[in-house]
C-alpha cells in the first residue's frame, strides 16, 4: 500500500551560491503530527519564488523514498534527510512510472490531483550539491510530481494513500516529463497529453507549441564572419552614419527587414571589436550607426568606401510579418534603423496597408532619413506620419511620445506595432500602446538581452568587464551584444559561467541542459558539450550552461 512517509515544510530564506545569494524555499524539513493541507501549500510551508514553484497547480511536491535511495546509492552518499529534494511529501509505494498525470488520492482527510512533473531547475542541483542533478532526474526518469489540492485537510505521516481515479490516457509522469525534455516525441503523445484536463497549464501550451511548431527560420546566408567591402559612407544625421556593404561579383542573401547584422572591425582595436547594426534597408546592406564608443568612432572617423570588414549572416527576430492589418512604426534616435527597412518593404510589397510611423528624435540635426522617409510614405496611400523633437532648436515647443499624445493620434485598434528606442522608451510606449488596443506590440532592445536567473537576489548593474584573475590563454570568445572579448581559462567549466563571472546578462534555469532557457545563437566556432544536453538546441545554436569553446566563438549574447 504506497504510503506518506514523511511531511516536510520550510519558508523561503536567502541562501548564498557561488558569491550570489539565492532566494528559496527548497530547503525543507520533516514535521511531526497532522499538518494542514491548504489550496495553496502545506502550513509552515512556502515557495521561494512562485513564478516556477508554487500557485494552485504546484502546491504539494511529492518525492519517493524508492528515488532517494537510489540517488544515495548512484552518488555514493552515506544518507538523505526527508525534504532534501524540496518535497513536501515523502511516499512510497507511488514510481514515476506508475503514477499518471490526472491520477487523484486521498490521503488522511486530503484529496489530491497529479498535475504535473518537477519544474527542472537548478536549486535541487544546489541543494544536493550535485550541479547536473536537474538533468539526471529526466533522464533516468525519476523527477518526482506536483499534486493539486482537490479537498483542503489534514495529513500525517504514516496516512495510507488511496487512488480514487486514474488519469486520462494513463500517461505516467515520466512519460510526460521526457515529452517535453527529450527528442523523438511523437505527434500521438503529444495531442495525448494536450487531452489531459488536470495537467498543468504551463505544460499544456508548451505540448501545443511542439504540436504547432512556428515557422522554421530561414538557414544564414552563411556560416561565421565573411569579409563585406565598404561601397560607400554616407552621413545622415549630427549623430548617425550609414555604411553600404557588398560582395563584389556576388549576390548576397537578402535580409528580413528588421534584421541585424554582426559585424568584426579589424582596424578598430586588439582584438578586433565586434558589434551588432540594424539593415536599415532592404535594397542591398547598410547598417546606419550611431557615434557612442570606441566601434562607432571608427566607423564614422576612419571607415571609408574600398575597406573591408567581417560580417556574420543577417539575424533576429524583430521582423515585419506579412498581413494586411494596420502597422505602427514607432522609433527614438537611431532605433529608427530597423523599422526604416520595415517601411522599404511596406513600400515595395505591401502599398495598401494602412501605415503609422512615428519618429522621435533630440531636434532637426539629429532626425535621421527625413528626406528617405517622406519619400517612401509618399508611395504609401494610407500612411500617417508624426514626428517629435524632444529638444528641438531654440523656439520650438518641445514634443514627446507619450501615452497622451499617442491617444491623440487616434492610432488603430488591432494594428501590430514595432518599436524600437532605449529601454525605458519602449516600456512606457508598449504600455501606452496596449491601453490603447494596440494588443501585438512588438520590440527590439540594442545590447545584451534582459537576464533571467531564478531566484538570484540582484546586486546591482555592473558594466561587462573581462573575469578577475590572470588572463585566460584558451579560445577567444566574444559576447557580441556585450561588445567583450576575453580568453578562455583552462580551468573554465561553460560559457554560462564564463558570461557570469564576466558580468554578461545570462539566462537559465536548470543550467545542465534540460531547459533550453540559455539557448544562445552561435555567430561563429565551435563548441563542444559536458555533460550532453538531453535534446540539442537547433543548428546555429548553442546552450551555454553546458557548452565549452573548442575554437574562438563568437555568441550573440
Amino acid at each position: 500500500m504506497p504510503t506518506l512517509v514523511s511531511v516536510n515544510v520550510g519558508m523561503p530564506k536567502d541562501v548564498e551560491w557561488n558569491g550570489r545569494i539565492v532566494h528559496t524555499g527548497i530547503w525543507k524539513g520533516a514535521v511531526s503530527g497532522p499538518r494542514m493541507v491548504r489550496r495553496l501549500n502545506v502550513d509552515g510551508d512556502g515557495q521561494g519564488d512562485p513564478a516556477g514553484h508554487g500557485g494552485e497547480q504546484r502546491a504539494v511536491f511529492v518525492y519517493q523514498l524508492e528515488s532517494i535511495e537510489y540517488w544515495q546509492a548512484y552518488f555514493g552518499h552515506d544518507s538523505y534527510e526527508f525534504g532534501q529534494f524540496g518535497e513536501n511529501f515523502t511516499v512510497t509505494g507511488m514510481p514515476d512510472d506508475e503514477v499518471c498525470v490526472g491520477d487523484r488520492y486521498r490521503i488522511g482527510e486530503a484529496e489530491f490531483e497529479v498535475t504535473q512533473p518537477r519544474v527542472t531547475c537548478f536549486r535541487v542541483g544546489m541543494r544536493l550539491n550535485e550541479p547536473e542533478l536537474p538533468s539526471l532526474l529526466v533522464s533516468h526518469g525519476r523527477p518526482g510530481f506536483y499534486f493539486r489540492v482537490l479537498r483542503e485537510g489534514h495529513v500525517a505521516a504514516g496516512d495510507e494513500i488511496v487512488r480514487t481515479r486514474r488519469g486520462p490516457h494513463e500517461m505516467t509522469v515520466a512519460d510526460v516529463d521526457a515529452l517535453l525534455y527529450t527528442p523523438n516525441r511523437t505527434t500521438e503523445a503529444l495531442e495525448s497529453a494536450v487531452d489531459i484536463p488536470a495537467l498543468s497549464p504551463g505544460w499544456r501550451q508548451s505540448f501545443r507549441e511542439l504540436l504547432s511548431p512556428a515557422e522554421k527560420p530561414a538557414d544564414p546566408g552563411w556560416t561565421g564572419f565573411r569579409p563585406l567591402t565598404v561601397t560607400k559612407v554616407v552621413r545622415e544625421s549630427a549623430t548617425i552614419t550609414s555604411v553600404h556593404l557588398d560582395a563584389p561579383g556576388e549576390a548576397l542573401p537578402a535580409a528580413r527587414p528588421g534584421q541585424y547584422l554582426t559585424v568584426r572591425l579589424p582596424g578598430a582595436g586588439e582584438p578586433p571589436l565586434i558589434r551588432s547594426y540594424s539593415l536599415s534597408t532592404t535594397e542591398g546592406y547598410r547598417i546606419s550607426v550611431k557615434r557612442d564608443g570606441a566601434a562607432s568612432t571608427y566607423v564614422h572617423d576612419v571607415l571609408k568606401a574600398g575597406d573591408t570588414l567581417d560580417a556574420a549572416a543577417p539575424r533576429g527576430d524583430f521582423v515585419l510579418e506579412p498581413g494586411s492589418g494596420p502597422v505602427v512604426l514607432l522609433s527614438a534616435g537611431v532605433g529608427v534603423t530597423p523599422v526604416l527597412a520595415m517601411l522599404h518593404q511596406l513600400a515595395a510589397e505591401e502599398p495598401e496597408r494602412a501605415i503609422w510611423w512615428i519618429q522621435t528624435a533630440r531636434n532637426a540635426a539629429d532626425q535621421a532619413f527625413e528626406l528617405e522617409v517622406r519619400g517612401l510614405l509618399a508611395r504609401l496611400p494610407n500612411s500617417h506620419a508624426h514626428f517629435f523633437h524632444t529638444r528641438p532648436e531654440s523656439g520650438a515647443d518641445s514634443r514627446r511620445v507619450t501615452g497622451r499624445t499617442l491617444k491623440e493620434l487616434a492610432l488603430p485598434a488591432g494594428a501590430t506595432a514595432y518599436v524600437c528606442g532605449p529601454p525605458s522608451f519602449m516600456d512606457d510606449v508598449r504600455e501606452a500602446l496596449v491601453a490603447l488596443g494596440c494588443t501585438d506590440v512588438r520590440t527590439e532592445l540594442f545590447g545584451a538581452l534582459a537576464a533571467i536567473n531564478p531566484g538570484v537576489r540582484e546586486a546591482g548593474t555592473v558594466a561587462p568587464h573581462p573575469p578577475e584573475g590572470p588572463p585566460g590563454t584558451g579560445p577567444a570568445v566574444t559576447f557580441a551584444r556585450s561588445g567583450l572579448t576575453v580568453r578562455w581559462r583552462d580551468d573554465g567549466e561553460t560559457l554560462l559561467e564564463l558570461a557570469e563571472a564576466c558580468a554578461v546578462p545570462t539566462r537559465w534555469a536548470c543550467r545542465s541542459g534540460v531547459c533550453h532557457t540559455c539557448d544562445t545563437p552561435l555567430l561563429a566556432g565551435a563548441t563542444t558539450y559536458d555533460p550532453a544536453p538531453l535534446e540539442l538546441p537547433p543548428a546555429g545554436r548553442i546552450l551555454v550552461c553546458c557548452a565549452r569553446p573548442e575554437t574562438d566563438v563568437v555568441l550573440d549574447q
